[in-house]
């Protein structure tokens, strides 16, 4: 689920942190530009782990504030697909069932990837299974909301959200760029021993 990314970055030191130790200085600098955000194709960076290397630092014309070429490792939220992680539904919609891991909202698990047959009940804002007790009988199963899901990662999906200028014609509208999430799973839960913790407690 956590991964060790190494990255390089010159980080810029302002003259109100001269008085604390270098690496000090550049663990907290680092920590705010990059904590709880998303790197394309890296993934969602959790905390520094260490610094690899310091390379001399420059004080530019105009500025005050030291310039440093620094190596380090960040501790990065990203998991393979085919693990299996354990999380919560945060709602249900057409769209499928949203699962939040606490510190990570953006997990669809759609209809196909559901257990089959699969409902959404309209009343109740949640996907039932209709589960097959095998004696001719089915038992209504609901996903709701807050309940423990256990699920299968089937694919990730990074967008590129960065500042746009303008849009013209050919370009695709801000609105859309707007509602685009920089890093996305998709997980499935159509197989034994996943879905609902308290499906399989017995």
């Amino acid at each position: 689920m956590f991964i060790l990314a190494e990255m390089k970055n010159v980080t810029r030191i302002p003259p109100e942190l001269f008085n604390l130790k270098l690496n000090d200085a550049i663990t907290g600098e680092l920590n705010k530009k990059l904590a709880n955000k998303v790197v394309l194709n890296v993934g969602l960076c959790i905390a520094l782990y260490d610094i690899l290397s310091l390379q001399e630092s420059f004080i530019f014309p105009g500025d005050g504030a030291s310039h440093t070429r620094v190596k380090f490792r960040y501790i990065v939220f990203r998991p393979f697909v085919e693990e299996i992680l354990v999380g919560k539904i945060r709602s249900c919609s057409e769209e499928g069932v949203h699962v939040t891991l606490g510190f990570f909202d953006d997990i669809l698990i759609p209809p196909t990837a559901l257990q089959h047959p699969s409902k959404f009940n309209e009343t109740e804002q949640a996907w039932v299974w209709e589960y097959d007790t095998g004696d001719g009988n089915k038992h209504d199963l609901f996903m709701d909301a807050g309940e423990s899901i256990r699920f299968r990662v089937t694919a990730e999906t990074f967008n590129e959200t960065c500042p746009t200028g303008p849009t013209t014609a050919m370009q695709e509208p801000k609105e859309n760029l707007e509602n685009k999430v920089p890093y996305s799973l998709t997980g499935s839960i159509n197989e034994p021993g996943l879905g609902l913790l308290s499906w399989w407690d017995n």
